[in-house]
């Protein structure tokens, strides 16, 4: 594991986005990625999301439908780690209704005190793994790398309107 306790994953069972170099604080980032009422605002996969993002608390999701190119679905994971300004992780832990198991790790990296970089990945896990991997592996690839994008977009926004803001 990392310093940040990230597993180490399979990588043929791991989905890792683009990493973007964000021009704004890490903290900025943070504030953006945690602010999860805001993401109908700037967030393209996950439109939205509800939780107390506290260890063990559900992410209740509405995602975009990337496999079918239109719709949503929802989706409901479990926060497993809170790393402010550097990682927040939540998880989809297998049961007997479904034996699907997947991690998704979102990190900031900062760069300097006004730049930082970030990237996510999602680990899917357990006996079903490559199955997933197969099915969903391209288009959550997909999906991230716009959720990355957008969240520098959203990031460097949020920065520049807080330094044209006298103080």
């Amino acid at each position: 594991m990392s310093e940040l306790q990230i597993p180490n994953y399979d990588p043929e069972t791991l989905v890792q986005s683009i990493t973007v170099e964000i021009n704004a604080p890490s903290h900025v980032v943070w504030g953006v990625l945690v602010d999860l009422d805001r993401y109908p605002l700037w967030n393209p996969f996950c439109v939205s999301a509800v939780s107390t993002l506290e260890l063990g608390a559900p992410v209740d999701m509405v995602l975009t439908d990337y496999a079918h190119g239109e719709g949503t679905f929802t989706n409901t994971e479990f926060v497993c780690a809170v790393v402010p300004e550097r990682l927040l992780s939540w998880e989809l832990v297998a049961t007997a209704e479904s034996p699907y198991a997947a991690r998704r790790d979102q990190v900031i990296e900062r760069v300097d005190a006004n730049r930082c970089r970030y990237y996510s990945s999602d680990a899917f896990l357990g006996d079903h793994a490559h199955d997933i991997m197969t099915a969903t592996g391209s288009w959550v690839k997909r999906a991230f790398d716009d959720t990355a994008l957008a969240l520098k977009r959203r990031s460097e926004l949020v920065h520049s309107e807080r330094k044209d803001t006298p103080a």
